[in-house]
């Protein structure tokens, strides 16, 4: 084959991949997009300052006198929940997912310990939550009000799947919906390694996680 019909080759090939990757991104797009006609769609605002998750476990460190929190955050967070117009989840086009390998503490070492061995996030990079239920939001929903209620769904750490419950304070203002969840679940229940270093001297059976968040409506 000549040099040129072999340059030819090979750009008709980049040209047939690109326009195919971009073919497989928009049918992604659209069946992340396409709900039911009547529901109501929430999603994460975009920027990175009104999104947050953290994990908070209780530690004793080796040359500290007292127990302390070990606090690791990530703004790295992005979803959506649907709901029907009564207000039932439609889990099928609800999901959530928090890029764990952003996760940082205050401390380079507890962080490597994390994502080497008690979340493997070279495997698995990203926890999810598939809300299934919610109870004590009231629909229609109010233009403005505080509200407080329960979200149950499906948290996948790794590859371990369990069934949560999140207790959320939430203010909505102008449809737009903003506040602070938590959740709490053992080492054990997700099939963890507690982390065990030098320095640390116990570590709590308890993770607790925590989600500020920001949800716009969308059509």
């Amino acid at each position: 084959m000549s040099t040129r019909n072999t340059l030819f080759f090979r750009t008709s090939l980049s040209a047939i991949a690109a326009v195919l990757s971009l073919q497989t991104f928009a049918g992604t797009v659209t069946a992340q997009s396409a709900v039911p006609a009547g529901s109501i769609r929430f999603v994460t605002a975009p920027d990175s300052s009104s999104n947050q998750a953290r994990y908070r476990v209780r530690e004793q460190l080796a040359n500290v006198d007292f127990p302390n929190d070990a606090i690791g955050k990530t703004s790295r967070v992005e979803g959506q929940i649907v709901f029907d117009a009564n207000g039932t989840v439609l889990k099928e086009h609800s999901k959530f997912t928090v890029n764990v390998a952003a996760l940082a503490s205050d401390r380079d070492r507890r962080d490597n310990f994390i994502r080497r061995n008690v979340l493997q996030t070279e495997q698995f990079p990203n926890v999810t939550f598939v809300p299934v239920a919610v109870t004590g939001l009231k629909f229609p929903l109010p233009d403005s009000a505080d509200v407080a209620f329960r979200m149950t769904g499906d948290l996948t750490v790794r590859d371990q799947t369990r069934l949560v419950t999140w207790n959320v304070m939430a203010k909505i203002k102008q449809g737009v919906v903003t506040g602070w969840a938590t959740t709490m679940f053992t080492f054990a229940e997700m099939a963890m390694t507690k982390p065990r270093v030098q320095s640390v001297l116990t570590v709590s059976d308890e993770i607790k996680l925590e989600l500020d968040f920001k949800l716009l409506p969308q059509k």
